[in-house]
Parts: C-alpha cells; sequence; structure tokens
C-alpha cells in the first residue's frame, strides 16, 4: 500500500520557498518541482542520491500482426547494444551518473550470458501472446512480472537511491499503450494510436484495425463495466510494461521520486495509477513526445511535463535529459539564501 504524500506540509515548504531571495513565483516550474521533491521526502532540505536507471526488455506477440515498422530482433539486438555502451540510454546515464540496470523480463532472444553479463536475465517467456486472439500473459505471469519489477526497484533502494526512472526495449509496445490509454481514459481508440517508431499513413491504419479488432474481442469476452485495471492490463500489456509497474508501485511504495518517460511509460504509470491512486504523487513526467494522444494521456492525470524535445526513442530517454532539470530544483531549495539572512528587503 502507497502512502499518499502528506499534503499538509506543502504550507510550510512553499513558505520556504517564497522566502528566497527572488520574486515570488519567478523560478516557475523549478518552485513546484521542489515542493513535489519536499513532499516526497518530508523534509525541506531534499537530496537526490544515487539515481539509477532500469530498462525492461520484453517482445510482444501482436508484433506478428505487422503493427510495428521495427522487426521483432530490434528488441535483442538494442539489448546487446547497450552492453557495448552504445545506446541513447548509455550515453545519458554516463552523463547524468545513473546506474543502469537492463533486465531481459521476455525478449524472444537467448542471450549468452558470457557475451552478455549486462543483461540481467529474468526471463518470463519468450515474448507474450497475441492478444489480438488471447491475454498477453497469464495471471500467474502477470504477478511474477510485478515482482521482479518491485526486485529490480529494491536493488536500487539497497544502494541509496532516491530516485528512479525506468525505460522499456519491447518492438510493438505502443499498442498495447495505445489500448490502455483507450480503455482507461474513454478517448476513441483512433486519436490513441500513432506511428510508433515510424508507420506510415497506410501502416498506421492497419495498426488500428488490428487493435480495434482485439479491443472488441476482448469487450466481447470480457465486460468493460466489470474488468479491473489489472485484468485490463494483463490481457494487453507486455512484460516489459508490467515489471515497469511493478517497479513504480515499488518505488512509490519506498518513498523514492520517480521520472516518467514518453508515451510507453506513462500508458505504466497510468495503469500504475488505477491500481493505487497514489503513486502518482511520486511521478514526476518528463517527456511529452509525438505519439498520437500522448499529451492527452498526461492531461487526464494532471501532469505538467517537463520537455518536449520531439523524442521517441523509447529506453527512458526522455526521463534522463529531465533529470538536471529535477536536480536544478533541488539546489534551487537548499542553495539560494533568504531574504532575510541576505539582508533584502522582501518586498511581497
Amino acid at each position: 500500500m502507497i502512502e499518499p504524500t502528506d499534503k499538509s506540509f506543502a504550507r510550510i515548504v512553499q513558505e520556504r520557498i517564497d522566502n528566497l531571495n527572488k520574486p515570488k513565483g519567478s523560478m516557475g516550474r523549478l518552485e513546484s518541482l521542489a515542493l513535489q521533491v519536499a513532499l516526497v521526502q518530508q523534509t525541506l532540505t531534499p537530496q537526490l542520491s544515487c539515481p539509477c536507471h532500469i530498462l525492461f526488455g520484453g517482445d510482444h506477440g501482436i508484433e506478428r500482426e505487422g503493427v510495428s515498422v521495427s522487426p521483432r530482433e530490434v528488441t535483442w539486438q538494442q539489448m546487446k547494444n547497450y552492453g557495448r555502451g552504445g545506446g541513447g540510454v548509455n550515453m545519458l546515464c554516463r552523463q547524468h551518473g545513473f546506474s543502469l540496470q537492463v533486465v531481459d523480463v521476455g525478449v524472444d532472444y537467448d542471450f549468452d550470458p558470457a557475451e552478455c553479463p549486462h543483461i540481467i536475465d529474468r526471463k518470463i517467456a519468450h515474448g507474450t501472446h497475441d492478444f489480438l486472439y488471447e491475454a498477453a500473459m497469464s495471471d500467474d505471469e502477470w504477478h511474477k512480472a510485478l515482482h521482479i519489477g518491485r526486485e529490480c526497484v529494491d536493488v536500487c533502494r539497497a544502494k541509496g537511491c532516491n530516485i528512479v526512472s525506468f525505460g522499456e526495449m519491447g518492438i510493438g509496445n505502443t499498442s498495447p499503450s495505445s489500448i490502455l490509454m483507450h480503455l482507461f481514459l474513454h478517448i476513441p481508440l483512433a486519436e490513441c494510436v500513432g506511428a510508433g517508431s515510424g508507420l506510415d499513413t497506410a501502416g498506421v491504419r492497419h495498426k488500428y484495425e488490428v487493435l480495434k479488432a482485439a479491443v472488441e474481442r476482448f469487450k466481447a469476452s470480457h465486460s468493460p463495466a466489470l474488468s479491473d485495471a489489472e485484468t485490463m492490463t494483463r490481457y494487453f500489456a507486455g512484460f516489459e510494461m508490467a515489471a515497469a509497474i511493478g517497479g513504480m508501485l515499488r518505488a512509490a511504495e519506498h518513498r523514492m521520486v520517480i521520472l516518467v518517460d514518453g508515451f510507453i511509460m506513462s500508458a505504466c504509470m497510468l495503469a500504475a495509477s488505477r491500481l493505487d491512486a497514489a503513486v502518482l504523487d511520486y511521478a514526476i513526467f518528463a517527456h511529452v513526445g509525438d505519439e498520437s494522444g500522448h499529451r492527452r494521456m498526461l492531461d487526464a492525470m494532471g501532469a505538467e511535463p517537463l520537455l518536449s524535445l520531439g523524442m521517441r526513442l523509447g529506453e527512458g530517454t526522455g526521463a534522463l535529459c529531465a533529470y538536471p532539470i529535477v536536480q536544478t530544483a533541488v539546489n534551487m531549495i537548499n542553495e539560494m539564501d533568504t531574504f532575510s539572512h541576505a539582508g533584502i528587503t522582501k518586498y511581497f
């Protein structure tokens, strides 16, 4: 069970922020960020320590239906690439001092431990089932994935981490993300389906038709009014998504700041919030991408993303790019002087 942040403490934190030697509100979004981190940590002097990034990899049965321009083998090829340090996620983790975990929870490939010692083997299966015809995963597989996510966060916490971000590698995972957005937010499916990694107009139309058929089949066998968030997420999500959901919930239990990446990870946070709404108190939404409907998904969660860089790489790269902004907000509340101490007249 996640404990919501103590909102009664907000007044004291805001007074501290307003007494820094600056015009009231002049640091803009940094002020609300500092307030949020202070509430998460329940202190007037928040600190960020040992940042960790967890990247989960998994393949999707729905990819077999031609819903992605990228072939399935790109998942395992990129997972190997992370070990060579050549991915966007590697560059950004190095730049911002993040420890990186690369975790195979469901890649359709058997990695050689000698060749890929960087990949943590927690494989549940060689990809999910095709949700056009059946649930992506069983109830047992769903709970295994959640547990793996929780354990990965526990490893970070044991190292002193109090801020964590999540990434994913799984060709086809914009498809389940679009469906979860549609089912949870009741937004027309057509407005939730985008180009993913680069589909053309015809490709997007085909993707929509496949996902529409999958949703119709699900609704024929499950009453949407009676289906809970867990049932819907288990039916459509990938193993890497389920692990991220488990990780997000666990991080909030540990009172850690959670940096949320783009469309896929926002869909995971949306699902996590339907399992425990208090998780949103710990979430900082880093980036709004170009994928269709992402802005609407964020609006539905009351989220104000920090960045809009047109990125659609995945891997959690948007979250990593946003980290320095969060660090700046924390530095502001700790290092700026107050009006009284600096001998400056407070004029408001």
